[in-house]
């Protein structure tokens, strides 16, 4: 059992950046600041960070913490989990819907089902895991393969699918939506990085690469979580917290629960069920907004269960702490 000053040294540099970034948010829109553009600054900094993180960033630190995975371990059994997770999200959503027994136009299904499926497992799992000291590059080799080759492949396969079932003449035709689909996975920078990590580990980098790439690996994970705090203080839109507040429960308790219970049971125990636990825990993906956009879904339910989710981190990762522990 963790001691409750052990969980909060482990917690606050966590917290401690979230929070800030929050604060940060807050400020500038107080202050007003731009860059000579319509949007302020408080608006401009979250989306200009994010992009530079997809792009740059996170493939960077995939690269930086790659090679210093330990990839002898069964990783194989990351993405099966991560499917498994995936898949009793959204059966659990369907009973979920079902219970409360609403009548809900199609586009509101859909998004309930994808924000209690999909998780972001890459911009805060990735910093979860690695600033926890009981899991760190011990657990991140898991947290890849299950982000990697699990909800990334899962968000743009099945979370597609999903969506595009709610087109509409307006939209793009179904095959040229797919088509994107597909063109956007293969063309994920941090898949690349992750296959280009693979191929260069039987090579040795310089020393000064090597050291320089784990030292932009870190300063991502501190501005991965500044990023959620940014994107949480943005956030605006809780008319649906119902809905939301159900979908989340699905994602970041019965979910997580089930994966813990799930591999307790066939005698998986330590660093890969605690990192499995907390990925299937995740809050919900910022790709339900790309596909709330992109296939007219319902936008201001993506965007709460976003909001509340990120927020309800704070809560729910000490449960998993303790309730599976290293």
């Amino acid at each position: 059992m963790i001691s409750l000053m052990v969980l909060l040294r482990l917690y606050a540099p966590i917290a401690g950046v979230i929070l800030a970034g929050m604060a940060l948010g807050q400020w500038l829109a107080v202050t007003r600041w731009s860059l000579g553009q319509a949007l302020g600054l408080h608006q401009q900094l979250p989306h200009r960070l994010g992009q530079g993180l997809f792009w740059v960033g996170l493939p960077l630190s995939v690269l930086g913490f790659l090679s210093r995975v330990d990839l002898s371990q069964q990783l194989y059994l990351a993405p099966l989990v991560a499917w498994a997770a995936m898949l009793l999200g959204l059966a659990c959503s369907r009973v979920g819907m079902g219970i409360l027994a609403q009548q809900w136009p199609r586009s509101t299904q859909v998004s309930f089902s994808l924000a209690a499926m999909l998780g972001n497992t890459g911009f805060i799992g990735y910093p979860v895991v690695l600033l926890l000291p009981q899991l760190g590059l011990e657990g991140f080799g898991w947290a890849l393969f299950y982000d990697a080759m699990g909800t990334l492949l899962g968000s743009y396969g099945l979370g597609a699918m999903l969506a595009s079932t709610c087109q509409t003449p307006a939209l793009l035709p179904a095959p040229r939506g797919w088509q994107q689909a597909w063109r956007a996975l293969s063309r994920n920078p941090i898949l690349v990085a992750f296959g280009l990590g693979l191929l260069l580990r039987p090579l040795p980098l310089p020393v000064w690469l090597d050291t320089s790439l784990y030292r932009i690996a870190w300063l991502v994970v501190g501005l991965s979580l500044l990023l959620m705090g940014l994107r949480i203080q943005q956030l605006r839109s809780w008319q649906h917290l119902p809905r939301a507040t159900a979908a989340i429960a699905i994602k970041m308790i019965l979910v997580p629960l089930g994966v813990g219970l799930g591999l307790t049971a066939l005698g998986i125990e330590g660093v890969p069920r605690l990192v499995m636990v907390l990925q299937a825990g995740m809050p919900s993906a910022f790709a339900n907004l790309v596909l709330a956009e992109t296939y007219d879904l319902d936008r201001d339910l993506s965007v709460t269960c976003v909001g509340l989710s990120s927020a309800g981190l704070l809560f729910t990762l000490p449960l998993w702490l303790w309730g599976f522990p290293v």
